[in-house]
């Protein structure tokens, strides 16, 4: 059987190869993208199961690139694990149609891997 496939977007590399190397050690199959354009030709070329992604990133904006996957992948859960603090209320109103989760980044690795588990269909 195939691993389950997570897209991880971010563009700070220390936490993109912390989170993919733990992912993957979590048996899941994990592409890195350091960016918007990168994200969406990966998208494009195969479908994530979830997505995991900054909102901040150097190349683009996180929200618009999200709208993007979500047109592309409409099915498709995606947690954001961002710096940027939300009020839950902001995130109720402004994010619940675009994510599925928010998790501040120093969430604990294990949290965020029950909340992958939580988010991604049982195979």
């Amino acid at each position: 059987m195939k691993p389950q496939y997570l897209l991880l977007i971010d563009d700070e590399a220390p936490i993109r190869d912390l989170l993919s190397h733990f992912l993957k050690t979590n048996g899941y199959r994990v592409h890195a993208a350091s960016g918007v354009h990168e994200a969406l030709r990966e998208v494009r070329k195969e479908a994530p199961d979830l997505v995991i992604s900054d909102l901040q990133l150097d190349d683009g904006d996180g929200f618009e690139m999200i709208k993007e996957i979500k047109t592309l992948c409409p099915t498709t859960p995606v947690i954001l694990l961002t710096g940027v603090l939300f009020d839950g209320e902001v995130v109720d109103k402004t994010l619940k149609d675009l994510i599925d989760r928010y998790l501040e980044k120093t969430t604990p690795l294990t949290k965020i891997a029950e909340t992958v588990k939580e988010l991604l269909p049982a195979t």
